[in-house]
């Protein structure tokens, strides 16, 4: 770059800094420990774009609905996602989702995709109801759950029923939760920017990883020896090829199957969690879901489209994405100089937008520290207010893939809840656990229960 261009560049107005934090680190201990706090705290003091230092990378935060357009429209080679996710590859797998190239990752998300596609999710809807009812049928008639617990393991069931196959569910065994729960504990703010520290956590995602590809190894073994198929996503990946013509490894194949179910799973327990404690602490909502179970699905067989008319609870887990959304923050790694609204954001480092943050605008949405599913409602639809309102599951490309799929379970679950049991929240105070990346209640949630009939 000649001298003029570089004082040109210099000259270019760049986003206003958050001050304070420590040298290097800049925010990293009040980011881990209450990141909403430090970035509702940025847009208050600067608005709709900010920076920070956050150990060694100067964070551009962008917030409101025309800031996240422009977040979410930006091309992979100038945000780039692969980049910012590195974090993921220890657990998809080399070569697989954020490790593989951009044409080969097309290509695996070409196996992905009809897997979520509504021909499919058509077919879910009575698995979603017989994993629910099967469930529940196990709590007895009265006592206490743990409600994140709960979701988390069920939706487990339901993602690996409906996802992979009843070979794969019939074959679940409290290992493979343990594994899966070892996985999850490597996903972390601290994994974001250094996924390969020799910490406990990392140690036991890195090994569950190993032990995961042998179990499903095993499976696509049997099958191979006996001569069987199943009409599943195991199979489909065993018989799928590249365009080149080369077959996926076990190894790919369970880094595919994990990112299915990553996907179609840990989105869904926490919001389906945050749901039921929202609902639970606003109860003079639970009436009209409650004549709303009884007109759509009093003598129906619950299918996709019954669940589409359950409007009334879909508004309450929008209000819990909006309040609550599970993926609290989205970045791209920066690759090549960005504009935006006259500011100047330099290659080199992060992009940030928040939904959390977004969520809470007043100009978008009406007393935004409120619980208010009825803002969803036919006339208000204050989501529709501008593009990108609404965010929990991200946006652009690189939106949330299981997004309905997650709506459809959320949906099932809370039916066949409010259906069978009274319930109500043994504590009132119920908050977000920022120690891990897809934002889930504090634990112990617990729910108290009691069976109707």
């Amino acid at each position: 770059m000649s001298t003029t261009s570089t004082i040109i560049s210099n000259l270019k107005r760049t986003p206003p800094v958050l001050r304070g934090g420590l040298p290097y680190l800049g925010h990293a201990f009040e980011f881990h420990r209450d990141p909403i706090g430090l970035l509702q705290r940025g847009r208050d003091q600067f608005g709709d774009i900010f920076s920070f230092l956050l150990a060694g990378s100067q964070v551009t935060v962008l917030t409101g609905p025309k800031a996240n357009e422009a977040f979410f429209r930006a091309p992979d080679h100038q945000l780039s996602a692969k980049e910012a996710y590195q974090f993921m590859v220890p657990i998809f797998g080399a070569g697989i989702a954020y490790d593989a190239s951009p044409e080969i990752m097309s290509e695996q998300l070409g196996f992905v995709f009809p897997a979520l596609r509504e021909e499919r999710l058509q077919q879910y809807a009575q698995f979603i109801v017989e994993e629910a009812l099967a469930y529940f049928d196990s709590w007895g008639h009265s006592g206490e759950v743990d409600l994140l617990n709960a979701m988390n393991e069920l939706t487990v069931f339901i993602a690996s029923r409906c996802l992979i196959g009843q070979e794969f569910r019939q074959n679940l065994t409290s290992e493979f939760a343990d594994l899966y729960h070892d996985l999850e504990g490597g996903i972390n703010l601290l994994a974001f920017f250094q996924p390969y520290l020799p910490l406990p956590s990392f140690k036991r995602r890195d090994k569950a990883r190993v032990r995961m590809v042998e179990l499903i190894s095993e499976i696509i073994t049997q099958r191979r020896s006996h001569g069987t198929e199943g009409e599943d996503f195991l199979q489909t990946l065993m018989t799928a090829r590249y365009k080149d013509g080369s077959a996926l490894t076990d190894d790919n194949i369970t880094g595919l199957l994990l990112t299915l179910l990553f996907a179609g799973q840990h989105t869904s327990a926490v919001l389906a969690a945050w749901t039921g404690i929202l609902l639970l602490q606003h109860s003079e909502y639970l009436p009209a879901i409650l004549l709303e179970q009884q007109e759509v699905l009093g003598h129906a067989q619950v299918s996709l489209e019954a669940l589409r008319r359950l409007v009334v609870l879909e508004r309450s887990i929008k209000e819990a994405e909006r309040m609550r959304p599970p993926l609290i923050m989205l970045m791209r790694k920066i690759l090549q100089d960005f504009e935006y609204e006259g500011y100047h954001i330099p290659a080199g480092g992060l992009a940030m937008v928040s939904s959390a943050v977004s969520h809470r605008i007043p100009d978008i949405f009406r007393n935004p520290d409120c619980y208010d599913p009825d803002r969803f409602a036919f006339g208000r639809e204050e989501d529709r207010k501008a593009t990108y309102a609404l965010m929990g599951f991200g946006g652009g490309r690189h939106r949330c893939i299981g997004q309905a799929f997650a709506f459809q379970q959320v949906k099932v679950i809370w039916s066949v809840l409010l259906q069978r049991f009274d319930l109500e929240l043994v504590h009132q105070d119920y908050q977000p656990d920022y120690s891990t990346f897809v934002v889930g209640p504090r634990q112990p949630c617990l729910v108290r229960y009691q069976k109707k009939f």
